[in-house]
């Protein structure tokens, strides 16, 4: 499955996938300034969403629209323009959406979540590596968090294998020593989006489970070795060199299990 974007200004072209594909990272992304280019195209791949400027020389968004749409009825039309007279036409056409220059990313991601035609993707698993160092993989590639106390609260979660941890255990686990209490819970805040959003970006935020200030992890979305080991899986028990989440000081605790094992 693959995403369309015709623009005939090669600025806003490169502007718009780069914006797209924040959004869509796993997702191959095929930009064109023709319309005709794009219909081509249409021909030789299975386009699932286009996002289609209007206005352009020799054949407008709305016209490859159709032409688009007649090679594949399932794909997504997303016009961007400049030019707001132009969306009664496009819902016409049951549109997926109608997005303003300049483009924003929220209203990608918007359009995205709302699709006439859902993508379903044939994703793997997030991938969480507990012995030695703790990282996190999805497509054998290191998930990014933006600050490193988002990853290490993620690590404590996967550390519970589900149970759930509250607010002020979590504060508890990261400051220990410090008494800004509402200072704390204002930043882990900042930290669980931090989360949802490393996670948004590799499609699996069910991977991370929030209810009332009750966090947790669904250790049956991922693949884990730690919790290999604690189904006696034989690779993931040999694996294992006495080293677990080494980052963490807390994460001594768990040692013990593996060492009465």
């Amino acid at each position: 499955m693959k995403v369309l974007i015709v623009d005939d200004e090669e600025m806003v072209l490169q502007e718009t996938k780069e914006t797209v594909g924040l959004e869509l990272p796993d997702m191959k992304i095929i930009c064109t300034s023709s319309p005709f280019e794009a219909v081509h195209i249409a021909d030789r791949q299975q386009i699932a969403i286009a996002f289609l400027d209007i206005e352009m020389p020799g054949m407008d968004g709305l016209e490859l629209a159709e032409k688009l749409k007649k090679k594949n009825p399932d794909t997504n039309i997303v016009f961007v323009t400049a030019y707001a007279e132009y969306a009664l036409k496009a819902f016409g056409m049951f549109a997926s959406g109608y997005l303003m220059k300049p483009l924003r990313r929220e209203d990608v991601g918007k359009a995205i979540r709302n699709l006439r035609y859902p993508v379903v993707y044939q994703q793997e698993r997030l991938r969480v590596q507990c012995f030695g160092n703790f990282e996190v993989f999805y497509g054998g590639k290191p998930v990014t968090f933006a600050r490193e106390k988002a990853k290490e609260i993620f690590a404590y979660l996967v550390d519970l294998k589900g149970a759930t941890a509250t607010t002020g255990e979590l504060c508890g686990i990261l400051w220990e020593d410090s008494v800004d209490v509402e200072k704390n819970k204002h930043y882990l805040r900042n930290l669980i989006a931090d989360i949802r959003k490393a996670l948004r970006n590799c499609h699996a935020e069910d991977v991370f489970l929030c209810r009332r200030n009750r966090y947790s992890v669904n250790p049956e979305k991922m693949e884990c070795d730690y919790y290999r080991f604690l189904h006696r899986d034989a690779a993931a028990v040999n694996s294992y060199r006495g080293e677990y989440m080494k980052q963490y000081s807390w994460a001594e605790l768990s040692l013990y299990q593996f060492e009465h094992w």
